[in-house]
C-alpha cells in the first residue's frame, strides 16, 4: 500500500492537521500496524515540497504549533490518477517461499517439511483473521477477507508444489 498516496487521498476529503490525518489513516487502514507520527509529518513535508498540498497556516497553543494542510489541484489530479490506474497483480514472480523451496531442493533438504511449516503458519493466520472478522465492522471484514483470499491462494500453491516436489527436484538436478 502506498502510504503517501493514501494520505493524499484522505486530504482530498477535507483540509486536516497532521495529527488528525494520522488518526484517520489508522482508523481506516492501520489495522495491526498504525502509522508513525514521524512518517506522517515527513510525508506531509515532501508533499508540500512537491506542491501536492499546501499549509494553510499555523495555530499556536499550549504545545507545538499545528499546521493545517489542504490538497492542491495537482494533488487532486495525482489522487485521481492513482485511483483509476489499475494495480499490476504480483509484478514479480519472485517470492521468498518459492526461493526457499528451490534452495531446499538444491541442498537436498526437506522441502516437504518447509511447505508443511508454511502451511501451518498460513492456517494459523487464517484463524486469526477469521476471529477478527467476528466482531468487526464492514471495513475491517473486507480487510480481513482480502488477506484471507491471498492466504488461500498461497495454500493452493503450497498444495500444488507439494504434489510436484519429486518432479521439480528431478528437473533441478538435471539443470
Amino acid at each position: 500500500m502506498n502510504n503517501s498516496l493514501t494520505l493524499l487521498g484522505l486530504l482530498s476529503r477535507e483540509a486536516s492537521y497532521g495529527y488528525d490525518l494520522k488518526h484517520s489513516y489508522d482508523r481506516y487502514f492501520g489495522a495491526g500496524k498504525a502509522l508513525a507520527f514521524g512518517q506522517v509529518y515527513s510525508t506531509l513535508a515532501r508533499m508540500v515540497r512537491d506542491e501536492l498540498i499546501r499549509a494553510l497556516g499555523e495555530e499556536t497553543g499550549g504545545g507545538p504549533d499545528r499546521k493545517k494542510y489542504e490538497i492542491t489541484w495537482a494533488g487532486q489530479n495525482k489522487v485521481h490518477e492513482w485511483l483509476f490506474t489499475p494495480d499490476v497483480p504480483s509484478e514479480s514472480l519472485q517470492s521468498n517461499l518459492f526461493a526457499k523451496t528451490v534452495i531446499a531442493l538444491l541442498l537436498d533438504d526437506d522441502a516437504n517439511r518447509l511447505l508443511d511449516l508454511q502451511r501451518m503458519r498460513h492456517m494459523a493466520r487464517m484463524r486469526e483473521l477469521t476471529r477478527l472478522k467476528q466482531e468487526a465492522n464492514l471495513l475491517q471484514v473486507l480487510q480481513c477477507d482480502h488477506g484471507l483470499f491471498h492466504i488461500e491462494a498461497d495454500l493452493r500453491w503450497i498444495d500444488l508444489t507439494s504434489a510436484r516436489l519429486t518432479q521439480l527436484k528431478k528437473e533441478l538436478q538435471s539443470a
